[in-house]
């Protein structure tokens, strides 16, 4: 029996009630135009603790594609490469400080993907060079083990990011015929004249999960959780989707059939088309489930919970045909429902799963999150508008086996939201804007406190088990700080915080709200 915040706790339950920070580590200062696996991750982790917190949400770590957003990927096992620390790789003498001293000028507010990603991607060529030219070693066997540990995705994964480098970047459905389609011959001799290319990749995704361990490990010391992120879909240029077609609703030209997104919604009038290939569930039933089952796998390893995003879309899914302009012309068709998680949870036991069921919710979505006890979201910047699920967004309608935040990567930040007099962002006219407001000042008692820590204090203060809040609002930051604007394409992603913008001051207030709410 665990004893926390006053409460006795069983040891099976998955989510004490806790709080933590929501940040990305591309989010994090660094002297590459990039937040990394370097110091200042460990520094991060150990602001958390000295801030009582006990989570970590971060977004998906995989490598980027589209827009360089982390949840249109180049695979849903492989890591970003972008996210290797360059200090560490010299420290471990694989790099010299040599190496990095012709950087470009990079912005420290913002990451710049256009000049990070040649230049990184250089230096890490480099890396791996130097690295593979070892004959042997305690790495060197430590790498080869880990590509027969992984062996079930990584071939696939290198090969696919070395062929898409000789093909100049296009998708995979552009390739050359035998490419495209995997023939046997097209495949061999790929490995055969991209060898040197595939093994850097593999280099790169062995120092990843390395650098990533070590970081996950010192979180554990600290007494901290880690929450991944899951999207639902994956890209259709992604080694996923190109080396398992017969999962996925595509043409003989590899082109998707249908498409993923939601109706319309919040932030979009005519919905959002998200473009990803749609499942062919009844064929991912009569496998077992197997390709969903080792993805599972794959983010326990990276993880310790996930949040599932579009948690929805295994009860119904929202299907657009491929040449819709817009989402609104879609139709629901049934998922594979609880009968999936019933499948993992065969295979996994208690699933430590946040159900982010946002949107359109039925009584069906609700059942299937109830049964299996995943908690669910709360977003507090939309208890106070039009939207049709903001009552149950309110604090004092929220339930214990629930996941509350100020804003999610998608909302502009607290302060942003609040100091905005329209709604360029949303369906929102300037006029339900003031009655917004005007319905949350007086719900929060506003008085000369910030908002940002009104609404903080709001979401600890709960009855909420998890409590978690971007960091962008417990720094108090304005909308040029917001993460994505769903249903753009540029502009998103790149925001960084400031290199000591992490006080003993702003530890010591969260810590005290943690304390004085049993956190």
């Amino acid at each position: 029996m665990l004893i926390h915040g006053g409460r006795e706790l069983t040891s099976s339950m998955r989510f004490p009630r806790a709080s933590g920070i929501l940040l990305h580590p591309t989010c994090l200062p660094s002297s590459f135009g990039i937040g990394d696996f370097g110091p200042t991750a460990f520094a991060f982790v150990d602001f958390l603790k000295e801030a009582g917190q006990k989570l970590w949400q971060v977004l998906p770590l995989n490598p980027t594609g589209y827009g360089d957003s982390p949840f249109q990927c180049f695979s849903a096992y492989a890591g970003n490469h972008l996210l290797i620390s360059l200090e560490r790789l010299c420290e471990r003498g694989t790099l010299d400080d040599s190496d990095l001293r012709a950087g470009p000028d990079f912005s420290q507010h913002r990451v710049d993907f256009g000049r990070v990603i040649p230049w990184k991607t250089g230096v890490l060529k480099k890396a791996a060079a130097r690295f593979l030219s070892a004959p042997s070693g305690e790495d060197r066997r430590a790498f080869d083990e880990f590509r027969l540990t992984n062996s079930s995705w990584l071939p696939d994964y290198a090969l696919f990011m070395a062929c898409k480098e000789e093909q100049g970047g296009v998708a995979w459905n552009h390739w050359p015929a035998e490419l495209a389609q995997r023939t046997a011959r097209g495949l061999q001799s790929a490995r055969e004249r991209l060898k040197e290319e595939i093994l850097a990749v593999e280099f790169w995704q062995f120092e990843f999960f390395r650098q990533w361990k070590e970081i996950q490990e010192h979180a554990h010391k600290a007494g901290i959780r880690i929450i991944g992120d899951l999207p639902i879909y994956v890209a259709l240029d992604s080694a996923d989707v190109w080396a398992n077609r017969e999962y996925f609703q595509l043409s003989d030209e590899g082109q998707p059939l249908v498409i993923a997104g939601v109706p319309p919604d919040y932030f979009s009038a005519t919905g959002q088309r998200w473009g990803n290939p749609i499942y062919r569930w009844g064929r991912l039933e009569q496998s077992g489930y197997r390709w969903w089952i080792d993805r599972f796998r794959g983010a326990l390893e990276l993880y310790d919970a996930v949040r599932i995003d579009h948690f929805r879309g295994f009860e119904a899914y929202w299907e657009i045909p491929r040449e819709a302009p817009t989402a609104t012309n879609g139709r629901w068709v049934k998922g594979p429902g609880a009968e999936f998680f019933a499948v993992l949870e065969r295979e996994f036991g208690e699933l430590p799963i946040i159900a982010e069921n946002l949107g359109v919710i039925t009584p069906e979505v609700e059942s299937i999150r109830a049964r299996f006890q995943f908690p669910g979201m709360a977003i507090l910047q939309f208890a106070f508008g039009k939207d049709p699920q903001g009552p149950s967004f309110r604090p004092h309608n929220f339930s214990r086996e629930l996941a509350a935040y100020t804003g999610t990567h998608d909302n502009d930040t607290t302060a942003g939201w609040w100091n905005s007099s329209g709604a360029s962002d949303s369906t929102r006219t300037p006029e339900d804007v003031a009655k917004e407001h005007a319905f949350a000042r007086a719900y929060l008692n506003l008085g000369g406190e910030p908002i940002h820590w009104v609404m903080i204090r709001t979401i600890l203060a709960s009855i909420a088990d998890l409590g978690i809040i971007p960091l962008q609002d417990v720094l108090g930051l304005g909308s040029e700080a917001r993460m994505n604007l769903p249903g753009t394409a540029k502009g998103n992603w790149g925001w960084r915080f400031r290199e000591g913008a992490l006080t003993a001051d702003l530890a010591q207030r969260l810590r005290e709200m943690v304390e004085l709410y049993d956190r």
